[in-house]
């Protein structure tokens, strides 16, 4: 059962109250405690009525936040806690506090790759060390996937720490398709992760069109000391890649509905891990089958996603993308 911080502040002040063995206090000095920290805390002037006092003394007592507060009254008036060493932040580690630590640790490991998150490692082994003096160590339950071999990861941090610090960057890059190492100048502002591979979005610094740059392809960068770095307006970080599969878009490009037919076990399975957030089941057929609708901008990945699922997805509309898709499943036939 979650607690509300107003809750959150009522519970610490009447812990540190009943942990004041130096003063007797009756309900009405916890009702005044209460008031008192949370004007002082949150500026909330109202007050705290009797009732919500007795509540939270209810509450601190069950096992329903895991408290299990030993708070007694005695002298058929005064509040304490039996346990003159008890106090809520001292409290146990239970068996599901310790999966939910664990499982944070697991995921928290994932940042130590980046020089920028170095204090967050040494946090994350600490709290190892005390997971594992408090429980048995046992094998990973949460695994990743990555690829710790691939080409171009060594530039993470350095890349990081320019878009931090905005500077200008002159990179040295060789595409699959070209022969030639080419120069750009560009302006770094974000770093994406896609099946395992990362990729640097910059705009040319003369005329700010926007670049994605593979990671593994970057043969070397430097900062360009005398550039001053440029916004693009036209980019927008945190929400760019909201219309989109994967990460081939250019400023400009504009969502297509795409329909598709999918399969009774493929219904299934989109249904509860749809292939984007904006799918949505417009007609459901009777031997299970049905017709779904994406608004996506449509580039090469959201084909390699449809592809992936073989005879189970079947694209309607638009029609250029079931041109694409027969062209493709032609030089299939010619291969096999």
């Amino acid at each position: 059962m979650p607690a509300n911080k107003n809750a959150l502040i009522r519970y610490k002040t009447i812990d540190n109250c009943l942990r004041n063995r130096y003063r007797r206090w009756t309900i009405d000095d916890l009702v005044d405690a209460c008031c008192e920290a949370l004007y002082d805390m949150e500026g909330i002037s109202k007050g705290v009525s009797l009732r919500t006092v007795q509540g939270d003394l209810q509450m601190m007592r069950s096992d329903k936040l895991g408290y299990y507060a030993p708070i007694e009254v005695y002298d058929n008036k005064y509040y304490r806690y039996s346990d003159p060493n008890y106090s809520i932040s001292d409290m146990p580690m239970t068996e599901n506090d310790y999966m939910l630590m664990r499982e944070a640790v697991d995921m928290l490991r994932q940042l130590q790759d980046f020089d920028q998150f170095a204090e967050v490692a040494d946090v994350v082994g600490r709290l190892q060390d005390k997971l594992a003096v408090s429980q048995k160590n046992r094998k990973p339950i949460i695994h990743f996937d990555s690829a710790p071999s691939l080409k171009g990861l060594r530039f993470l941090n350095p890349l990081y720490s320019h878009i931090v610090r905005q500077q200008v960057l002159h990179v040295e890059y060789q595409s699959y398709r070209a022969e030639q190492i080419q120069t750009l100048t560009v302006c770094p502002y974000l770093l994406k992760e896609f099946r395992n591979r990362w990729f640097l979005f910059a705009s040319r610094h003369d005329d700010l069109s926007l670049r994605t740059l593979a990671l593994d392809r970057i043969v070397s960068f430097k900062v360009a000391e005398k550039l001053t770095f440029r916004e693009n307006p036209d980019f927008d970080t945190a929400h760019f890649f909201d219309d989109v599969i994967g990460v081939t878009k250019s400023i400009g490009d504009k969502p297509r509905i795409v329909t598709f037919w999918a399969s009774a076990s493929t219904c299934k399975y989109i249904t509860t891990k749809p292939i984007h957030p904006s799918q949505q089941q417009v007609k459901e057929h009777d031997d299970g089958s049905g017709v779904f609708t994406i608004d996506v901008v449509i580039n090469p990945e959201m084909y390699s996603v449809f592809l992936s699922y073989g005879s189970g997805i079947k694209i309607m509309y638009p029609q250029k993308c079931l041109a694409y898709m027969k062209k493709e499943l032609a030089k299939f036939r010619e291969l096999y």
